[in-house]
């Protein structure tokens, strides 16, 4: 089945406001139902224009410990958005950010390469005066984060990667990579890559909610890039990662994220590294186990702080 239209579906709480018409019997109408106060995702700015624009992205939260978070292959910002009421603003300040093609940056084109976001990203916190940061990722930007902790070393305080692709990258076989190519545009082969993702425990519902997410956040070619990014790319010289690096795998997620091999990728590259394992999730936590995924940030976060 070819690709189709589909409606991308608010994940939020939708308030609708009601106005009662005055009646005869009334000196003064009933004053109208107020609006929300905040919306989930407050004030965002979209990406600029050019090679040199600014990534999209949204800030959430007023604390000291600054975190920027970065999203999937399969998903921009919103894949993060049920998490949002499980963090402490008064502690943390969020900054979710949009690479190229995806979500608040879907204008932007690009080369959608390692290099580029790692680039992107840090010119974005270098122009928001953010100076030392907090980094997580998720799957493809797990690599990309792996790389901005690497260049910039000075500024990263921790690292917190969920199913992230490893420092030797993912690598794929012809039969695979057609696979992963179909899922851009077929959504038969997407809702089965989301199906096998989360040893397909959940019902049709799950899918359809996380394919809405898929084909609305980002465009076919900045998919097809950032696929050829994280299928041919690796992390040379890990080593010199001084911040601390936890690694999340959730047990329901296809063996790749979660097998032997995975993690000694990790501990070879960064012998440092600590681990953990999500057992009720599979490679969407934060849609999964939102409050699990929310905490485990949080205490990664003030250990490093």
């Amino acid at each position: 089945m070819k690709r189709r239209n589909v409606l991308k579906m608010s994940l939020g709480a939708t308030t609708a406001v009601l106005t009662a018409p005055a009646t005869a019997q009334s000196e003064k109408a009933e004053p109208e139902a107020a609006a929300p106060a905040c919306l989930p995702w407050p004030a965002p700015r979209p990406g600029g224009a050019g090679a040199a624009g600014l990534l999209g992205h949204c800030r959430i939260g007023t604390g000291p410990a600054v975190c920027v978070v970065l999203h999937e292959w399969l998903g921009d910002h919103v894949n993060w958005e049920p998490t949002l009421s499980y963090f402490d603003p008064g502690r943390h300040t969020l900054l979710f950010v949009d690479l190229r093609g995806y979500g608040w940056s879907r204008g932007m084109a690009g080369r959608f390469e390692l290099g580029e976001a790692t680039d992107d990203v840090l010119r974005l916190t270098e122009q928001l005066q953010i100076w030392r940061f907090h980094l997580v990722g998720h799957s493809m930007s797990g690599l990309i984060a792996q790389q901005i902790a690497l260049q910039a070393p000075q500024r990263i305080q921790s690292v917190t990667l969920f199913s992230p692709v490893p420092p030797t990258g993912f690598h794929a076989d012809d039969a695979a990579m057609r696979a992963l190519n179909a899922v851009v545009d077929e959504d038969d082969a997407a809702s089965r890559a989301i199906g096998s993702r989360t040893s397909n425990r959940y019902g049709p519902g799950w899918l359809r909610r996380k394919l809405a997410i898929a084909r609305g956040a980002a465009t076919s070619e900045a998919m097809r890039g950032y696929l050829k990014m994280f299928t041919t790319s690796a992390i040379a010289d890990p080593g010199r990662l001084t911040a601390p690096l936890h690694v999340v795998s959730g047990a329901q997620d296809i063996p790749f994220y979660r097998n032997e091999a995975f993690r000694s990728a990790f501990a070879a590259a960064y012998p440092h590294a600590t681990f953990e394992i999500i057992d009720d999730a599979g490679h969407y936590t934060m849609l999964e186990t939102p409050v699990r995924v929310a905490s485990i940030i949080e205490k990664h976060v003030a250990a490093a702080t």
